[in-house]
């Protein structure tokens, strides 16, 4: 004799539209999934097996050879001088920008949060011009401002303090990389980190100076703890923009002078393009980058996530 719940369900009824009963959502997210997934995932799959291979620029896919892991032994043996260089600039450019950009951004927030003047609507306008211009070009318009002898910024070092720095040299380049960075994304923390002070309620700084406490204590007690998940948002953005940096590096420098501003990005690309078209090298240093990538991604989504 049948159950009641076998008598329920129809006899007809295949797993796939038992499992559409239960989960009526996947078909509406479905599209995004399979376009998510040969954006996503194909990529990434048929980068792992170019990374196995030999397989350079310009050859047809029979010629490839399978060599294993060898072009990431290579990677970690140091037979790649310039692969533990660009690790190091990566990590340290990453840490940088995004410490120096955070604590401006929030300064600034913070700052236009606690007054109001006539012209607040302009000074917002104005944080919003380097977000819409691309890295590409706002690279260009650094490097006219950079060059050594015919440059606005080393005119008026030499007017006011008698001093000519060549920016774009070895020993400035990263920096030079540096400052335009933080030139172009300190206003987006700064809107990011604004948006979220408007948001925030009055009653708990009401109660809190009522209590007598100082606005270092305000800080650190009440706009601190409930900022915490956009502080970390606007960590995870920049952190992650700023490991993967290309086009602003590359405008500026291409990678030189030497090896002093060739980022992870820019190894791959040379690595790939400039240097006989070593592709399956260049699928292996691009894992690594999208290692480093997911490890901020996760520790920084595990850290927003965690309970205070």
């Amino acid at each position: 004799m049948l159950s009641k719940s076998q008598r329920s369900k129809p006899q007809n009824e295949n797993p796939f539209q038992s499992y559409l009963k239960r989960n009526p959502q996947t078909k509406f997210i479905a599209p995004a999934m399979v376009v998510m997934f040969l954006l996503s995932i194909v990529p990434t799959l048929f980068l792992f097996v170019i990374s196995l291979t030999n397989y350079q620029l310009g050859w047809d896919f029979s010629r490839a050879k399978f060599v294993g892991l060898n072009n990431f032994i290579r990677l970690f043996s140091g037979a790649d001088p310039v692969f533990w260089n660009s690790i190091y600039i990566s990590i340290l450019f990453m840490v940088l920008a995004t410490a120096i950009e955070m604590t401006v951004g929030f300064l600034v927030a913070m700052l236009l949060n606690s007054s109001e003047f006539k012209l607040k609507s302009i000074v917002i306008g104005i944080l919003i011009i380097p977000l819409a211009m691309t890295p590409s070009i706002a690279a260009q318009m650094w490097k006219l401002m950079f060059n050594a002898e015919y440059g606005i910024i080393n005119y008026y070092m030499q007017l006011l303090f008698h001093v000519k720095v060549t920016w774009l040299s070895s020993s400035m380049a990263f920096w030079s990389v540096l400052i335009v960075d933080l030139w172009q994304y300190t206003p987006f923390v700064t809107l990011i980190i604004y948006a979220g002070l408007r948001s925030m309620p009055d009653e708990p700084y009401e109660s809190a100076y009522m209590d007598g406490a100082s606005s270092l204590q305000v800080f650190r007690y009440i706009t601190v703890p409930m900022m915490r998940k956009l502080i970390c948002l606007a960590v995870l953005f920049r952190a992650i923009d700023s490991l993967k940096l290309f086009d602003t590096a590359y405008v500026l420098t291409q990678g030189g002078p030497g090896n002093v501003t060739e980022f992870l990005s820019l190894h791959i690309y040379r690595m790939a393009n400039a240097q006989n078209g070593l592709i399956g090298r260049a699928a292996a240093i691009s894992l690594v980058l999208l290692v480093l990538v997911t490890i901020v991604s996760r520790y920084l989504i595990k850290l927003q996530r965690k309970e205070v």
